[in-house]
């Protein structure tokens, strides 16, 4: 099977030659790879690679299919909890990650190409591959930062129970599949539907979201109802074409 670094690298070059928005990518803006993928570019930081060094530069890739067939099996199904008390304040972001870096910033540095960014770690520029609806940006403020698992969905999940330590990181979780820079379009055609609601146009997609939805559930313990649990393994299915 194909992995999800390789159809990104393909998909945004396919984009960028289709559209011709921004010129190719240099050769050496590859980076190398990390154990479980193939090599994709880096993002650039501005002024220097050191001023944020424990910056992520990798999306983080869920687990196999297999791995999360076997999480989905270990999830609780349940009846959404009542949405009285949400609130996203209830669940802070974007906090401070790296220096003047907060988690919207590093999330653009780490998912787009030549990404240049000013002393107050804001994306002046560079190129981003919208993986919902395979769209190229040029300028950030045409992407969200989506939560895979949003967050008024796992409020209905489980989330409602949690302190606001637990909610904080999980708005902010940099170590798991859970943050993408999308197309503001589609991270709010999206809005906080579960996979048995909507899923990404972009059929490629499925297979990683539905890996990285199942392991975010898996990894903070939230619920799945019967119609999710059964778009998730319908969409597991796809890992395999």
């Amino acid at each position: 099977m194909m992995t999800h670094a390789w159809w990104r690298r393909v998909a945004m070059t396919t984009a960028l030659i289709a559209t011709t928005v921004v010129p190719a990518v240099p050769a050496s803006a590859t980076a190398a790879a990390a154990p479980h993928s193939p090599a994709r570019p880096s993002a650039v930081i501005h002024p220097a690679d050191t001023a944020f060094p424990t910056s992520p530069r990798e999306l983080p890739e869920p687990p196999p299919a297999d791995v999360a067939r076997e999480e989905l099996a270990d999830l609780n199904v349940d009846t959404p909890h009542s949405m009285e008390g949400y609130s996203r304040a209830k669940f802070p972001h974007w906090i401070k990650q790296y220096g003047e870096c907060d988690t919207r910033e590093v999330v653009l540095s780490r998912d787009g190409i030549d990404v240049q960014q000013d002393e107050k770690c804001r994306a002046i520029s560079g190129t981003w591959f919208s993986e919902y609806d395979s769209k190229v940006f040029s300028a950030s403020g045409q992407l969200d930062i989506d939560h895979i698992v949003p967050l008024a969905n796992a409020w209905r999940s489980g989330a409602d129970e949690w302190a606001t330590p637990k909610r904080r990181t999980f708005a902010n979780d940099l170590v798991h599949a859970q943050l993408i820079a999308v197309s503001a379009s589609s991270n709010r055609q999206k809005g906080d539907q579960s996979p048995d609601q909507w899923s990404p146009p972009r059929i490629a997609y499925r297979c990683v979201y539905a890996r990285a939805w199942t392991d975010i559930k898996h990894l903070y313990q939230l619920n799945v109802t019967e119609p999710e649990k059964d778009k998730l393994n319908e969409m597991l299915d796809t890992c395999e074409e």
